[in-house]
């Protein structure tokens, strides 16, 4: 038995809220046990400088964590005067999520920036955060329908992750802080509702794992997402209805 009682292929309890953050175009406050992220979408008319003229636009994101996010204090990477390199790799990754399933083209001359703020950190903070951007940038997106600013929706998909590792109850799904810290393997699956893959990041921890665990983890990636997929889904048609 894993230690939070999971079965092998079962998510932690997962809940959105949309619109938490009252001022921005999107938002939504995710949280996967006891992590929690919360995303916040602002959209700008204007693009980076290296896309001026193209007529295309730009989606971004920045990702950060709260001193008390984790066990100890962190400090602020602002005090520090830099991003660390994690920080840096992790905003990456999920600008990178997100522009795998947005028509840039169809966006115009617009940026969205979606910030993904840490407030309570227990595993998997980098794949909530992912899944709760795509809520908080589509809800961003339906408002510029919805005001006329773009004739149609410039999403071409929906896109979550989920962490998957190898740990002493063998292969298991979405791991929390304690089973991240000693699973032997563990990997980030970022992944599209219609198969798509963005990007795997997996490591081994001790021993070098086989292909075939990684194919029960990718196994056990898709199982998860498919149920991530449904309540983004679910959550945002409850709040284009409100």
């Amino acid at each position: 038995m894993r230690p939070s009682g999971r079965a092998i292929d079962a998510l932690r309890p997962v809940f959105i809220q949309p619109g938490f953050a009252h001022h921005a175009e999107g938002s939504a406050l995710i949280r996967m046990g006891g992590t929690e992220v919360l995303c916040a979408a602002t959209v700008e008319t204007r693009v980076p400088s290296f896309l001026r003229g193209k007529g295309q636009g730009w989606v971004t994101a920045e990702y950060g964590m709260l001193p008390r996010a984790t066990h100890s204090r962190g400090q602020r990477e602002a005090a520090r005067g830099k991003q660390t390199g994690r920080t840096q790799e992790i905003q990456r990754l999920i600008a990178r999520a997100l522009r795998a399933v947005v028509d840039l083209k169809a966006l115009g001359e617009i940026s969205v920036t979606v910030d993904c703020d840490v407030l309570n950190a227990d595993g998997g903070t980098r794949c909530a955060a992912i899944t709760g951007a795509w809520v908080a940038l589509r809800l961003a997106l339906e408002k510029l329908v919805r005001d006329g600013t773009l004739p149609a929706l410039p999403i071409k998909g929906q896109v979550a992750a989920i962490s998957c590792g190898l740990t002493d109850d063998g292969p298991v799904l979405d791991l929390d802080y304690r089973e991240d810290s000693t699973a032997s393997a563990d990997a980030n699956f970022v992944l599209t509702a219609d198969g798509g893959i963005v990007e795997i990041q997996g490591t081994a921890e001790k021993d070098p794992f086989t292909e075939a665990q990684f194919n029960t983890l990718m196994r056990l990636a898709r199982t998860g997402t498919a149920e991530l997929f449904r309540i983004q889904t679910a959550i945002v048609e409850e709040a284009l209805k409100a």
